[in-house]
């Protein structure tokens, strides 16, 4: 019989430092795989066509196509494999452990080749100082499996939050996804308007992408395993950010509004050792919305409704 890996805390500590390799060399194994998503996909407003999607076990593209054949790749971090799949039956396995980024990009596209699959991705990492290319990269190569579980158990609970809380808006709204760019889990509403253009800027992302994906304004909120910030941490930005929005009262009180990223942070540990975790991260989201909302001036009144009850249908009226 096979044996179930270890059951670990709801809401695990996430200590940065102590895992910080191999998030990064995570990040850049996305980045790989989403780049293939991005390069066999057609462009969808704010690069929603790139992201990756939660799943019982990991991370998933979803279904790509290859000419008329579907293949999807998944990440399972569970018994710590990445699956190549295709809608014709085959399959191929690597080993997730220790290793380069040069060879796990090598290991992914031969396998690839072996299926018939023919895809040419950028090499050049996205969002990151200082990058090398995927096939170069030797210096990146750690792999704390025990670190990964924690992370996708993390994600996990994150996940729900963020799902429930996406139930409570009528409007336009991100499915909510992981973005391999920005390494980081992230859910969006819109106001429905138009926004001024985005200056750019972004490291190693192009103008222009950036410009199309805030081309509306939004409130955004997400979380990051720790990059940026050396700790896990959720936020929740204004694109505009409306006036006095980093002044705004919000919950719960260890949030606060970060000058150096624009944006409100609420550290994952607030979370995690609150009495009750899901409201204490429900309160984040809903008070950071709240101020971008009513400082921007959105018609909440047409835009708002209640969290969503499973089984029951919203009431109209």
């Amino acid at each position: 019989m096979p044996v179930s890996p270890p059951r670990i805390e709801t809401w695990p500590a996430l200590p940065y430092k102590e895992w910080r390799a191999t998030s990064e060399t995570l990040h850049l194994w996305t980045q790989i795989v989403g780049k293939i998503r991005l390069a066999t996909t057609p462009w969808q407003n704010h690069s929603w066509h790139i992201g990756l999607y939660l799943t019982t076990r990991g991370l998933t593209t979803s279904p790509m196509f290859a000419g008329t054949r579907s293949f999807q790749i998944d990440f399972d971090f569970i018994d710590h494999e990445l699956i190549i799949t295709t809608s014709d039956g085959d399959v191929r396995r690597l080993v997730l452990a220790p290793q380069t980024v040069a060879d796990f990009y090598a290991a992914v596209m031969a396998a690839l080749g072996e299926l018939g699959i023919d895809v040419t991705i950028d090499q050049w990492p996205n969002e990151l100082p200082s990058p090398l290319r995927f096939s170069e990269d030797r210096v990146h190569a750690s792999y704390d499996s025990d670190a990964v579980r924690r992370f996708f158990q993390a994600l996990s609970q994150i996940d729900r939050v963020f799902k429930h809380f996406r139930t409570g808006f009528l409007g336009k709204t991100s499915p909510v996804h992981f973005f391999w760019g920005s390494f980081d889990l992230a859910v969006t509403r819109f106001s429905g308007r138009d926004a001024p253009l985005h200056p750019g800027g972004v490291p190693y992302l192009a103008n222009e992408v950036a410009q199309e994906a805030y081309s509306h304004e939004v409130s955004s909120a997400g979380f990051w395993p720790g990059s940026g910030l050396d700790y896990p941490a959720f936020y929740s930005y204004a694109y505009p950010a409306p006036e006095g929005f980093r002044d705004a009262k919000v919950l719960p009180t260890e949030a606060f509004f970060s000058e150096a990223l624009g944006e409100f942070v609420l550290p994952y540990d607030a979370v995690r050792t609150a009495a009750d975790p899901d409201q204490a991260l429900l309160d984040f989201l809903q008070s950071t919305y709240e101020a971008a909302a009513d400082l921007g001036k959105w018609d909440r009144a047409t835009l708002d409704c209640q969290f969503g009850q499973v089984g029951v249908p919203r009431r109209l009226g």
